[in-house]
């Protein structure tokens, strides 16, 4: 049972919303005074339950069209009931949200913009070409969810750093949805992938560790790109895969070129091996 939830949960890419908690919240307080440690946990564990119950959720109003294109998947197998699955995924959904009670009202407000986010695209996302725009907004609102719960405010350098963001998943989501025929039928649609690479080079111009995280983030991408264009059989689950847990070495450059931490920058590195190394056990897409 713990591997089926596993499974449904994608757990193997929780670190990168953990990183999005850590440079929300620091992206904050490089602009405005606050407190780092107890709202960026909060948030994490906050995180952590949207991502997880949205992933379920997806599972389940996928149930039907899973059962003809991925028969692996645990509501196919038998391993679990729809049902269920719904019941679970609004339950941790609810969960995050009480979690977030005590991060203040604008943080609530962001928390209660990423829940209804999270649920438009489980619904939708197999009936509207819109679906990575609405992917993008809900890790827009992770850095927001975090921002506010740290200083009570989302300044303009954590804003930026939420929309290079939600540019990168648009992207990222987009060549994820063509995953099912293996192939990359457009590629004019991954130019959004131009704005994170900006801003992780223009806020890590000058700093060292900065430029060598932002390096690492353009080479894992260009890699995942690499795999997008070559068009072999598997290329597109690799591409995907990276693009996902690249998303934290796009966190770390921003942390490190904003905020100049250089440990909660190199944890954020630490999430991009994570997320791979979990990636080899539970599948990330």
């Amino acid at each position: 049972m713990i591997g089926t939830a596993f499974k449904l949960g994608r757990v193997s890419n929780l670190p990168t919303v953990w990183t999005n908690a850590m440079a929300g919240a620091l992206l904050a307080l490089s602009a405005a005074p606050g407190s780092a440690l107890v709202p960026i946990l909060l948030s994490a564990l906050a995180l952590t339950l949207f991502y997880v119950g949205g992933m379920w959720l997806n599972d389940a109003f996928d149930a039907e069209i899973d059962r003809a294109q991925k028969a692996d998947r645990p509501i196919p197998r038998g391993e679990i009931s729809q049902r269920a699955v719904f019941l679970g995924g609004f339950v941790m959904l609810g969960v995050g949200l009480l979690l977030t009670l005590p991060l203040g009202g604008l943080a609530q407000v962001s928390a209660l913009l990423l829940t209804l986010s999270i649920f438009l695209y489980d619904w939708l996302h197999k009936r509207t070409a819109l679906a990575p725009v609405i992917m993008g907004v809900t890790r827009f609102f992770c850095y927001a969810m975090a921002a506010f719960a740290a200083t009570g405010a989302f300044p303009g350098v954590a804003i930026w750093g939420a929309l290079g963001l939600m540019a990168y998943v648009v992207g990222l989501t987009y060549a994820a949805k063509q995953e099912a025929y293996d192939r990359l039928d457009r590629a004019w649609p991954l130019a959004v992938l131009a704005l994170p690479a900006v801003l992780v080079l223009v806020t890590g111009w000058g700093k060292p560790l900065a430029l060598l995280i932002a390096l690492g983030f353009l080479v894992a991408t260009g890699f995942a790109l690499r795999f997008l264009f070559r068009r072999a059989k598997g290329d597109v689950p690799k591409a995907v895969t990276l693009l996902i847990a690249a998303i934290s070495l796009y966190d770390a450059a921003l942390i490190a070129g904003v905020h100049g931490g250089w440990l909660p920058a190199l944890l954020a590195v630490a999430g991009f091996a994570l997320t791979r190394v979990l990636q080899r056990r539970i599948a990330g897409t």
